[in-house]
């Protein structure tokens, strides 16, 4: 279900569409993206409820109402959406502890509100946002699947699940001969992060779990956050996470093959998370169509198999 043969192969994310990226912007950046052939858009049902004055609603909705006013546009689109990372004010604690979960009846519903404010029957994908230890995986999976039966949901995914989980699901999955999950959705840039960094529920897409999903070809590894807000243009917005040892020596073999292109550092990324042998499909957010621009011409940028070595020379070793 991942729009993987489109002319752009690469996820639209629209987190801060209708909240921190204005109506008139968003829609300008959805109209470049299906212009230039765009297929994959992904939200959440929490988007971006942890800022103030907003809901988690602005998201989903904002599409809901760009597809109302481009008739077509539903039918050319793969639309993903994730539950379980949603506030329950029913739930004390706070975030992290006040999500709603992925029990049976937190998907459910969980999927009806994100179908009510996407205006849809049917969303095309769905992922299992985080982790819910309190919740057996048989509870969750069965729940997700009974959807897929009912054909509310096309296909299915998780994203920040370790790598135990995600095995555990496949297996149950299988053991109760039901759809599992097709796609793990993680952070995943070109530079890795220092070793034990805690990014809260968020998941890195490591070696290991690489390597599982190389013995797996039916689940797709996604990675969101691949330009890193901006930061290989902006060095000094450079987390610190991701400032380690060995960082330097990556980000010099990265402006080495931008400068042999004439493209920018942001742009190699995109290129060689989509030409590495095992692809990892990034999930792209922008808040400006000229930054969409950017990503799109990444999308026809060619690394050569000398190039792509000399990159993971440098340091990257997330080779599966």
């Amino acid at each position: 279900m991942l729009a993987l043969n489109s002319p752009v192969p690469f996820v639209l994310g629209t987190l801060p569409f209708g909240s921190r990226v204005d109506r008139a912007t968003s829609y300008a950046v959805l109209d470049r993206f299906r212009e230039a052939g765009g297929r994959h858009l992904d939200t959440a049902n929490n988007y971006v409820q942890w800022e103030e004055g907003a809901t988690g609603d602005e998201s989903e909705v904002l599409l809901a109402e760009w597809f109302s006013a481009r008739p077509g546009a539903r039918d050319e689109m793969v639309v993903a959406t994730k539950i379980g990372a949603r506030s329950d004010p029913a739930r004390p604690g706070g975030f992290p502890a006040d999500m709603e979960g992925l029990s049976r009846p937190a998907v459910r519903a969980a999927v009806e509100g994100s179908l009510r404010r996407l205006g849809m029957e049917r969303v095309d994908f769905l992922y299992a946002h985080v982790m819910d230890p309190a919740t057996p995986l048989e509870e969750t999976v069965a729940a997700l699947a009974e959807l897929v039966a009912e054909g509310r949901v096309g296909a299915l995914g998780c994203s920040n699940h370790d790598l135990e989980t995600l095995s555990a699901a496949h297996q149950v999955a299988e053991e109760l001969e039901v759809p599992g999950y097709s796609a793990v959705q993680q952070r995943f840039t070109y530079l890795q992060p220092a070793p034990r960094t805690d990014f809260g529920v968020q998941q890195v897409a490591d070696a290991e779990l690489l390597r599982y999903l190389a013995d797996r070809p039916g689940c797709t590894a996604v990675g969101y956050s691949p330009l890193l807000s901006g930061a290989y243009s902006r060095r000094d917005r450079m987390p610190a996470a991701y400032s380690g040892a060995g960082s330097e020596a990556r980000l010099y073999a990265l402006d080495q093959v931008a400068d042999e292109h004439g493209v920018s550092a942001g742009q190699v990324v995109l290129a060689w998370m989509l030409e590495r042998e095992q692809r990892v499909v990034p999930v792209v957010g922008v808040s400006r169509v000229a930054q969409l621009d950017e990503c799109l011409a990444a999308a026809a940028l060619r690394l050569d198999a000398e190039q792509l070595a000399r990159l993971d020379r440098a340091g990257l070793v997330l080779q599966p």
